[in-house]
């Protein structure tokens, strides 16, 4: 499905019903992020789909762009593609490069690399980026059209690291209804975690999973979160490790932000079916209603986000990552021009 097909109501800043409109979810996402003004580097000049993808943002104003890659080797490949506006950026030559370096030597020398190796890697373009990132240069950086996960995630996890309080990097995935609704998605818009990045949590790190994936939720999606931590087990009713890790998640997560409408452990209808949630939770305040749906490790979330994106019809836009001190977003080397576009978009968000 195109996403641009895809389409919701803006849940509370929906119009009465005389005035009421529809807007894609993609371009209610670049609306928002175009009024951030954020700059974002591109580290793939040499991908066609990211050279269009970063004359589109600098367009349709959805972000400022650094696309990283020789000038003139861009512009010899690319003929047609109007890259006024777009800022270029050749790492190897960059008047940058010597201190982006000794930034890398800094952050990298107790793990033995030496100044010779960190002037090297420094020109690597993902590498590169980071460290623009990092010394505030960009707002944020995506990357991963034509390189590997590792490639994009191995310079954040290195330079960017993690967010202060987080304990390991997690991703999610915004899921939006199929036209014409679903009578389980009030808002509109679902959102999973972690279906993309880490294979297995450990109790702390699913309640940070669980509040970071909130707090996308709200920046990005625009929802007001409410936060199932999903089980086979709905509040005690089976026994296991399994069980008893998802209800460590939950005190934790309750602890770190007791602000937050977050419960659980529940299984899957219980967060989402109203007269099951009455007969399983009662007392939950976002059984029935949930719209952030944390799965207990990345098998079940896998599988479970692609049954409703195959089955239930809905848009899957994602993985993002989140848990970084920055924002930094990792492409599918299926992306096209606009699922890159989309992503800029997000990754402002996120800054």
């Amino acid at each position: 499905m195109d996403l641009k097909k895809t389409i919701r109501y803006l849940g509370k800043n929906v119009k009465p019903a005389a005035e009421e409109e529809k807007i894609s979810v993609v371009d209610a996402i670049k609306s928002r992020a175009a009024a951030k003004d954020k700059k974002i580097v591109l580290c793939e000049g040499e991908d066609g789909r990211v050279v269009r993808a970063a004359s589109a943002c600098v367009k349709e104003g959805v972000a400022r762009i650094v696309l990283l890659g020789d000038p003139e080797a861009i512009k010899a490949s690319n003929p047609d593609v109007d890259l006024t506006g777009v800022e270029i950026v050749d790492p190897a030559t960059s008047p940058k490069l010597g201190e982006y370096a000794a930034l890398l030597y800094e952050l990298r020398k107790a793990k033995g690399m030496t100044e010779e190796q960190a002037h090297s890697l420094a020109q690597d373009a993902t590498f590169f980026g980071a460290l623009m990132l990092k010394s505030g240069d960009v707002d944020g950086l995506v990357s991963g059209a034509c390189h590997s996960t590792a490639n994009t995630l191995r310079p954040g996890l290195q330079i960017i690291k993690t967010a202060p309080g987080v304990s390991s990097v997690s991703s999610f995935n915004l899921m939006v209804a199929p036209e014409g609704g679903n009578q389980y998605c009030e808002d509109g818009m679902l959102v999973f975690a972690d279906c993309g990045l880490n294979p297995t949590y450990t109790a702390e790190g699913l309640a940070d999973c669980a509040i970071a994936t909130a707090k996308s939720a709200k920046e990005i999606a625009g929802l007001e979160p409410r936060v199932a931590m999903l089980s086979f087990s709905t509040m005690g009713s089976a026994k296991h490790d399994l069980v008893t890790n998802v209800q460590e998640a939950v005190k934790i997560a309750k602890e770190k932000a007791p602000d937050l409408a977050l419960d659980g452990e529940l299984q899957f209808d219980a967060a989402m079916v109203p007269e099951v949630a009455a007969l399983k939770a009662p007392a939950s305040t976002v059984a029935g209603h949930a719209n952030v749906l944390v799965f207990p490790d990345l098998q079940s979330g896998n599988i479970g986000y692609k049954i409703a994106e195959r089955l239930g019809g809905f848009q899957a836009i994602g993985p993002i990552c989140q848990g970084f001190a920055k924002p930094l977003n990792d492409l599918s080397r299926g992306c096209k021009t606009e699922d890159i576009v989309c992503a800029v978009a997000i990754t402002a968000l996120q800054a």
